[in-house]
């Protein structure tokens, strides 16, 4: 890529899971990618690769934090985002998804940036519609132990939009569903990486409730996929765009996959369901398909196998 074509980007929370996929795909592109993270939840050994690249730069930094650097694309994708992980410090978690969210904004502005939010499928709560399309606006607890995440995505979205009316900033906002593949943290509470750590140690498989709670999963390179499309579209479309793979599965079926992929003897172990725990998730991602010419195209089989894998590799 020559100099003048090569976009200076920045990725928040690049040294996480779903953030050290993307600037792995942004370096291999060609462009200038500048990894923010403040290690919180996110892992050097991540991006440990891409730290003799010369178009690779990691900064140590906390989006509540102003940010003064010179940029042409945003991808916000700094906060924590597994129940465990944002349930430790909620206060701390609304903030980062609040305050992260009025500094990269105020940095788009200031330098003309496009700038993309992470969102969550999150704001749709326990859904009384399903599938979920973009137009429905959600049933969420606003006071319950996972508002600071779900509350903190919703003000966020909302802070774009108004950025977006007000200050006329190219936004884009990305709805992410559950997404898996090698990087998760090992402990982070999601159940795949859950799954996967249990039954390649021979212990019993945590299921919550009866196991009939439905999760839709997308492989992590087709999600990257999709927030690149989103970012690149076309200048009027704002989205939100839901990203995520409509195949459905159940808890019980996921962790009979698992132990199926593993050859583990765990048997599974069922506990109360969490409060707040959504019975059932899926995307409508017509919207995607329409405007990004984008679906997911790993089905969970094989999906799975690069995750256990990965697994095998780090326990």
């Amino acid at each position: 890529m020559n100099k003048a074509a090569r976009k200076r980007i920045l990725v928040t929370g690049g040294a996480g899971f779903v953030g050290s996929h993307l600037c792995d795909r942004l370096v291999s592109a060609g462009d200038d990618v500048v990894c923010v993270d403040n290690f919180y939840t996110g892992d050097k050994r991540n991006i440990a690769h891409l730290l003799g690249e010369s178009n690779f730069e990691l900064i140590r930094h906390d989006v509540t934090f102003p940010l003064y650097l010179e940029v042409d694309q945003i991808y916000n994708l700094a906060c924590p985002a597994s129940p465990v992980h944002y349930q430790y410090d909620p206060v701390q978690t609304t903030k980062t998804s609040v305050h992260g969210a009025i500094n990269m904004l105020g940095l788009a502005k200031r330098t003309g940036a496009r700038i993309l939010q992470a969102s969550t499928s999150e704001v749709y709560g326990d859904p009384e519609v399903h599938p979920q399309p973009e137009g429905y606006w959600g049933k969420v607890n606003p006071v319950g132990v996972r508002s600071c995440y779900d509350e903190g995505k919703r003000c966020a979205e909302t802070l774009f939009f108004d950025y977006w009316r007000q200050h006329r900033l190219e936004i884009k906002v990305a709805r992410i569903f559950n997404t898996y593949g090698p990087r998760m943290h090992p402990d982070d509470g999601r159940v795949v990486s859950n799954f996967i750590v249990q039954a390649l140690r021979e212990e019993p498989l945590t299921v919550y409730g009866d196991g009939s709670q439905t999760r839709s999963f997308c492989y992590v390179d087709d999600l990257v996929e999709g927030l690149i499309r989103l970012m690149e579209s076309r200048d009027d479309f704002t989205g939100p765009v839901n990203l995520g793979n409509p195949g459905e599965f159940s808890m019980r079926e996921l962790a009979d996959e698992v132990i199926r992929q593993t050859g583990s003897r765990s048997a599974t172990e069922f506990q109360p369901l969490p409060p707040d725990d959504p019975l059932q998730r899926r995307p409508d991602i017509d919207l995607a398909r329409k405007e990004l010419s984008w679906e997911p195209t790993i089905p969970l089989a094989d999906g799975l196998v690069r995750t256990v894998e990965y697994f095998k590799a780090i326990l």
